[in-house]
């Protein structure tokens, strides 16, 4: 009897140890399941055919690249001007060029 208790107790905590994982929180969607549910929503209407292009080219186009930040833009503009200069000379004119407030 004692051995019929201990195996229920033990299968019952096994049991409980593995179910704990599924009753954590869904993981973060990925990337392309985002996209998916958004190719989704903006075929709202479409229908067979039409529909089927319209999530082909949704699914498979890429992301538009992000705009450049105002340092990066300030790095182009100083790399730029310091075209021809070299070493110290070079390295003392970036560094008053991308400190100086624009």
């Amino acid at each position: 009897m004692k051995k019929m208790l201990m195996s229920c107790a033990m299968l019952a905590f096994t049991g409980a140890a593995l179910a704990a994982p599924e009753a954590a929180a869904p993981a973060a969607k990925s990337a392309q399941q985002n996209k998916m549910v958004t190719c989704n929503a903006d075929a709202a209407g479409k229908k067979g055919d039409e529909r089927k292009a319209f999530m082909k080219d949704c699914l498979s186009a890429k992301p538009a690249a992000p705009a450049a930040t105002p340092q990066q833009n300030k790095m182009k503009t100083c790399n730029a001007d310091a075209a021809g200069k070299k070493g110290e000379e070079r390295k003392a004119f970036m560094k008053t060029c991308l400190s100086a407030a624009k």
